[in-house]
């Protein structure tokens, strides 16, 4: 058992009784290979050309987060809340040029998830910021939205989905709630996302 490098939001240390495993730093040049990290793990100095670098200039407040996502806003269909369904929520599909795709890995497998897709529940900000503040908290990804991808009913939640992609960020700054960060190939993905919510989202994935 090892200890997050990150307390959680109570000021507590949190422990991880299943540590990931980081892979090998070829991995992240290699379209056909998952590549791993885990929290202050080594990465190259850059991907695709875009430099791996803490995000020091990350929005601090719901304001600020607003006003980046108006820089690059995206136009996107009429969000209706279905029946029986009580919160609204907002993630991304963040796409290298190599096609992999950026996973998460929750701490511990919180709620059952082996890894999943980066979102969290609306807490006052626009669905469009919401999605660029959790990709950065559970990734430690600096992102731009490109377009909507699908809107996926999940346990409690109506989930808005968006492609995106990485403008800088360092995946070792995920936060507690995180214990590992992975690029996946897309016929990779199955292999790792063990809940059904998320299947949907590999299906507008595939059908880009």
């Amino acid at each position: 058992m090892t200890h997050h490098p990150r307390p959680n939001n109570h000021g507590q240390p949190v422990a991880i009784h299943s540590p990931s495993q980081a892979t090998p730093l070829p991995t992240w040049q290699d379209p056909d290979a998952m590549a791993c990290v885990v929290p202050d793990g080594p990465m190259p100095d850059e991907l695709h050309g875009v430099p791996v670098e803490r995000w020091h200039a990350a929005s601090a407040t719901t304001q600020e987060w607003e006003e980046l996502a108006k820089r690059h806003w995206i136009d996107e269909p009429a969000f209706v809340l279905p029946a029986g369904l009580d919160r609204t929520a907002a993630g991304a599909v963040v796409r290298e040029p190599d096609g992999r795709i950026w996973l998460v890995a929750p701490t511990n497998q919180f709620a059952g998830y082996q890894a999943t897709f980066p979102k969290g529940t609306l807490d006052g900000k626009s669905m469009q910021a919401t999605a660029l503040v959790e990709v950065f908290e559970e990734t430690g990804l600096q992102i731009r939205l490109k377009r909507h991808l699908v809107d996926v009913p999940r346990s409690v939640s109506y989930t808005r989905y968006y492609l995106a992609e990485r403008l800088g960020g360092y995946p070792g700054d995920m936060c507690w709630e995180t214990q590992a960060v992975m690029l996946v190939p897309v016929n990779q993905l199955m292999n790792h996302l063990n809940n059904h919510h998320d299947w949907a989202i590999v299906e507008a994935i595939r059908a880009l």
